[in-house]
């Protein structure tokens, strides 16, 4: 029998990892986090390159609290112990024993020094999933500027936004430009479980991609005024058409193709009859609400119920955070500068803090969803609700990271 030639080792490839790099394919969706790892040496690398160093104590005492975390959170929201809808499984005893970080690595791939059933082994995958997203949601180095991001960003509506003396909300500008509102509504910040979970059913699986962690919703009376709401708010600079996020953009209130071929009969009526504005826009109101889109335009979000109507884009901002160490710090140096003989101002004044920026400057992306009172009626209730929308997530996170022990068990979620 021929030996098998040493070169082949060279030439025996991962497809999955072909598949993450070339196809589009997740990580998540690996079988075992893509990557082979025989022995400790080899996941110290491995870290290395994700960016740890686990031979710094500090470093490898927070993964091993991100791994402890992970198991809290798996059996918080996807086992049945936490969640009555979650998965009627356990934690193997074997994963309370790891005290070494690398023992989980080596379980994931099969290479741990126990023999470890292949139930195990897939578990300790999981783990290291959710690890991983934990990390990228606290990782995200703009969230420390959250306050001011969503500041600057709020204010540019909070700019036209008016009650009268009945209380009655208004999108109005200097220029008496009026648009009734029923309700003006800013999403309060995304809580951190919330983010991850989001994060375990994204295909991108990085904080950086999380577009809604601010947001607004503008519930108008009828749909005409939430076409005008994107006039007004395009025509007074609130959001830049340049910065809009094209793939973000969706639709399912109006059917516009059909109303722009529709609504130039309506503007030469109107100019042919001198029809004065309440009766055109009453004509205008009713032509909007015959072009009612259908299911076929609907979303490209899987956890959006098929009734869910209104008009939701990203746009981005370009934030400008001034630092406040800066000031503080150059407040000391002037009171240095009056004792330069002491030798702590002689040590302060000779700091060089070039690296230090003054500001900062970074678009940062906030969601707007527009839509009409009738609509937004339909969108609370049901199968369109804020809840139903947050367990359509679990139920997709928790088949995604959970696949190769459902598939070993011959088990299946519902919905």
């Amino acid at each position: 029998m021929s030996q098998r030639p040493r070169y082949l080792g060279e030439y025996a490839f991962n497809w999955e990892t072909f598949d993450v790099v070339c196809s589009g394919k997740s990580s998540l969706d690996a079988k075992n986090y893509l990557t082979e790892l025989y022995d400790k040496n080899q996941v110290t690398n491995f870290l290395n390159g994700y960016g740890f160093n686990i031979t710094d104590p500090v470093e490898n005492a927070e993964l091993f609290g991100i791994f402890q975390e992970a198991l809290q959170f798996i059996k918080r929201y996807f086992l049945i112990e936490g969640n009555p809808e979650g998965l009627d499984l356990k934690v193997p005893n074997y994963l309370y024993s790891i005290t070494n970080i690398s023992e989980l690595f080596l379980s994931a791939t099969g290479n741990s020094q126990f023999k470890l059933k292949t139930e195990e082994s897939l578990w300790a995958g999981v783990i290291l999933k959710v690890m991983h997203t934990i990390l990228h949601a606290d990782k995200d180095l703009r969230a420390r500027y959250f306050s001011t991001v969503q500041q600057q960003i709020f204010d540019r509506f909070y700019k036209f936004i008016h009650r009268d003396n009945e209380n009655r909300l208004f999108l109005r500008n200097d220029a008496g430009i009026s648009i009734p509102l029923y309700d003006f509504q800013t999403k309060a910040k995304k809580t951190r479980d919330s983010i991850i979970i989001k994060l375990l059913h994204k295909q991108e699986n990085v904080a950086e991609e999380l577009f809604d962690r601010i947001g607004v919703r503008i519930i108008t009376y009828n749909k005409l005024d939430a076409l005008r709401v994107i006039k007004f708010l395009h025509t007074n600079y609130v959001i830049m058409i340049n910065n809009i996020k094209p793939s973000r953009s969706q639709n399912t209130l109006v059917d516009l193709n059909l109303l722009r071929r529709k609504v130039q009969s309506l503007y030469k009526e109107a100019i042919r009859k001198n029809l004065d504005e309440d009766d055109f826009y009453q004509k205008l109101n009713n032509l909007i609400g015959e072009s009612s889109p259908g299911n076929a335009q609907m979303d490209k979000n899987i956890h959006t119920s098929e009734e869910y109507r209104a008009i939701h884009f990203t746009g981005r901002q370009l934030i400008k955070y001034r630092n406040p160490f800066m000031s503080s710090f150059n407040e000391v140096r002037k009171q240095a500068l009056k004792d330069k003989e002491n030798p702590l101002s002689q040590s302060l004044l000779g700091l060089d803090t070039s690296a230090i920026s003054r500001d900062i400057r970074f678009f940062y992306p906030f969601e707007v969803q527009i839509t009409d009172y009738e609509s937004h009626m339909k969108n609370t209730q049901g199968e369109a609700s804020h809840n139903e929308y947050k367990k359509s997530q679990r139920r997709s996170a928790m088949k995604r990271i959970f696949k190769p022990i459902l598939d070993l068990k011959g088990l299946k979620i519902e919905g």
